[in-house]
């Protein structure tokens, strides 16, 4: 890597190895196609990668949520609760049978949905057997 790159970017990084990750990071997404937000000047993608850093065309913080999450083995999507899918349910019954959006209202028919839903599974494992 050009020397005069990585000295540029030394005030926006705080430290080389850091400086590595994100500008090998940014060259894997030029490489996959990712637009170049600085001239090439026929350089190669890992010094196009720090130009850019160094030009704070791309933001470091991006880059480094990247490489964080690129490094994630166990991606958590937060799924709804049975509580929350009974209610979402309970309140579009309500919505079809244009009945007011009370509390008492929406607590009956998330009961309605969860015995229509207890009544389904006893009926599948009845099905099964």
């Amino acid at each position: 890597m050009a020397r005069v790159t990585v000295e540029d970017c030394e005030d926006k990084v705080d430290n080389r190895f850091d400086l590595v990750l994100l500008a090998a990071r940014r060259a894997r997404q030029i490489s996959a196609g990712a637009p170049i937000t600085v001239d090439r000047n026929k350089d190669k993608n890992p010094v196009v990668a720090l130009r850019e850093i160094a030009e704070e065309t791309i933001l470091a913080k991006d880059l480094q949520e990247a490489v964080f999450y690129g490094l994630q083995k166990h991606v958590e999507v937060d799924e709804p609760e049975d509580d929350d899918i009974s209610l979402l349910l309970a309140e579009q019954k309500l919505t079809d049978n244009n009945q007011d959006m009370t509390a008492d209202n929406l607590a009956k028919a998330a009961l309605e949905v969860k015995a229509d839903v207890a009544k389904a599974e006893a009926d599948e494992a009845n099905t099964v057997e």
